[in-house]
């Protein structure tokens, strides 16, 4: 795999939703067709030029050592860093990606800083083997579909559906807090699907956001997204309100249908 040098690797973010981030990888081997938003900025500022270009992925070279200069330096104001927003901590089938996650989580696990973590690959097992500070890290999946005939086209080289949910309940019953990102959700003219089943399917997390498709075409042409989003993040506060599961929706899903 090829490598890059960074000059920084923590930063502040501005998503709603988490505190200081790192992303250790520049690229991302899923593919992901929605479209990809990491991928679009960074075709934007020139930083790579074509989806191929995007899922070949290279690894920051000098990730650790970063760390070992940065964490005492913003220490006293994380609360937590979260991995990862612009490429994937476990990317599936990328021993050399997940071998730096694991060292990048034990990292700041032992400078008493706690982990939250998204993939769309499938979680090692040996994370359910960690004790001490890294109880504290919350580990969650991207999942908007059980249909493995949905993900191959718009996710084609993700882990498949069942097994991303194996991994994450497998964490679940080791004691750690677990979520779900249902983002980003497919208006019905991509595909039509019981949505109840996949929130039962995830009913054993602690924490479920939701969120709509943005930046497609094809999502702007449904003429009842306003409706159809409301409707699903009402049923997202109703599930979670009778589970017991924390729950989040992204700004600009819920809105008002007359607006």
């Amino acid at each position: 795999m090829q490598t890059i040098i960074r000059k920084s690797l923590l930063y502040k973010s501005e998503v709603e939703y988490a505190d200081f981030c790192l992303n250790h990888v520049e690229g991302c081997s899923h593919g992901c067709k929605y479209p990809c938003y990491a991928f679009m900025m960074k075709k934007r500022c020139g930083i790579v030029k074509t989806y191929e270009e995007w899922c070949q992925p290279k690894i920051v070279s000098n990730a650790l050592d970063l760390l070992d200069k940065e964490i005492p330096k913003y220490k006293n104001k994380i609360n937590y860093v979260h991995l990862c927003f612009s490429t994937d901590p476990f990317m599936y089938e990328q021993d050399h990606v997940s071998d730096l996650s694991l060292k990048i989580i034990d990292k700041l696990n032992r400078n008493k800083i706690r982990c939250t973590v998204l993939t769309k690959g499938i979680f090692p097992e040996e994370l359910g083997k960690r004790n001490g500070f890294s109880i504290n890290n919350e580990y969650g999946i991207t999942l908007v579909s059980l249909d493995e005939d949905f993900r191959k086209e718009y996710e084609p080289n993700t882990s498949n559906f069942k097994d991303r949910i194996s991994s994450l309940k497998y964490l679940h019953k080791k004691g750690f807090k677990t979520w779900v990102s249902m983002e980003p959700y497919p208006t019905p003219n991509f595909i039509k699907q019981n949505f109840i089943e996949i929130l039962k399917s995830i009913s054993f997390v602690d924490k479920i956001i939701f969120g709509k498709l943005n930046y497609n075409a094809k999502a702007s042409e449904f003429k009842h997204a306003k409706e159809f989003y409301n409707e699903l993040s009402s049923v997202v506060i109703k599930f979670c309100m009778k589970n017991k599961i924390n729950y989040h929706i992204k700004q600009g899903t819920q809105i008002n249908v007359e607006s």
